[in-house]
């Protein structure tokens, strides 16, 4: 038994922010920016919109896309680091959005490579016949939680949400997941307040989303080319197989640096960092519909689905879409 992608959908808020938008806030420029990162805008929630109101978009689209009805709907997994409350969780809330009853729903924390753990763990429900109809999303709103005056970060965060809906087999479809985390890394980059820590920082305004780039770059770069290779490796098929890279949308650089590790042209790569910037947990489902709703990416295909995050934690998806 295998699970395999029956439907993808996607969700960015309606306002832009541009890197012109940007010069007006911190000491930067638009060159500046799109030579370092590769980004040229992102969208930015609305007051008032949460993690839980861009999941339920992108899923609704997902499911569309699958043509399933929230009563098929047995698994709900979310990936993200922005929940709307402490408790209840993201998967419980868009649960009870899209009127779905009784059936686990959760969610992961594992930063940008959030929507890979979940990935990973619903593929396994489904491969062991505990869900015929899974529901998983990567949903953010990391705008919340940055330093607008910080333009180290401010530039690159953005939010959105990605979704798929997966079902089972008998043909390969997801053929691995490969998960990996070092908290050793867990000082170059975190947000350094919580619930246990009292919110201390949060209440003195001093909380955001804290990077070390140049060391961030430096790892991403040697730990995702060993993923890649470990992960065709592992399944005996070679870099001339893969149809397409879909990676994490966090620099343009380390996208390249992988795709040069592959031997594969950036023809061959999903990049939306450009209009999108890093919405974390959302880029790689995001980038994959992206692809798919363009006629990009067909059926029958090899993709390589790959991500990075704080932690650090990184994990990859070998799919036969």
């Amino acid at each position: 038994m295998y699970s395999r992608i029956a439907g993808t959908g996607s969700y960015l808020p309606k306002k832009i922010l541009t890197n012109h938008d940007l010069e007006k806030l911190v000491d930067t420029s638009d060159e500046w920016i799109r030579t370092r990162t590769g980004i040229s805008q992102r969208h930015v929630a609305a007051e008032g919109e949460t993690t839980t109101d861009l999941a339920e978009h992108a899923a609704r689209r997902a499911m569309d896309a699958a043509g399933v009805l929230p009563s098929d709907i047995d698994l709900i997994c979310v990936g993200t680091t922005t929940p709307d409350l402490v408790f209840p969780n993201v998967g419980t809330l868009l649960q009870d959005r899209l009127g779905i009853h009784g059936c686990p729903a959760f969610s992961m924390e594992a930063a940008c490579t959030g929507f890979v753990y979940a990935l990973s763990v619903a593929d396994k429900f489904v491969r062991l016949g505990e869900a015929k109809c899974a529901l998983v999303v990567g949903a953010e709103t990391l705008t919340r939680i940055i330093d607008w005056n910080d333009r180290g970060t401010c530039v690159l965060f953005a939010d959105g949400a990605g979704a798929v809906v997966l079902q089972p087999s008998s043909e390969p479809g997801i053929l691995s997941t490969r998960l990996h985390s070092d908290g050793k890394y867990k000082d170059l980059l975190a947000y350094p307040d919580g619930v246990s820590k009292g919110f201390k920082l949060v209440r003195e305004g001093k909380a955001s989303v804290q990077m070390k780039g140049n060391e961030v770059y430096k790892v991403a770069v040697n730990t995702l080319g060993a993923l890649v290779t470990e992960t065709l490796s592992a399944n005996n098929i070679s870099k001339t197989q893969l149809d397409w890279l879909i990676p994490h949308q966090a620099n343009i650089r380390i996208i390249e640096a992988i795709a040069k590790r592959l031997d594969l042209p950036m023809e061959r790569v999903i990049v939306t960092i450009d209009t999108q910037g890093n919405t974390s947990a959302a880029s790689v489902p995001l980038a994959l519909d992206t692809g798919i709703r363009d006629g990009r990416v067909q059926r029958g295909q090899l993709l390589l689905l790959e991500a990075f995050g704080g932690g650090f934690t990184w994990g990859s998806a070998l799919i036969r879409y």
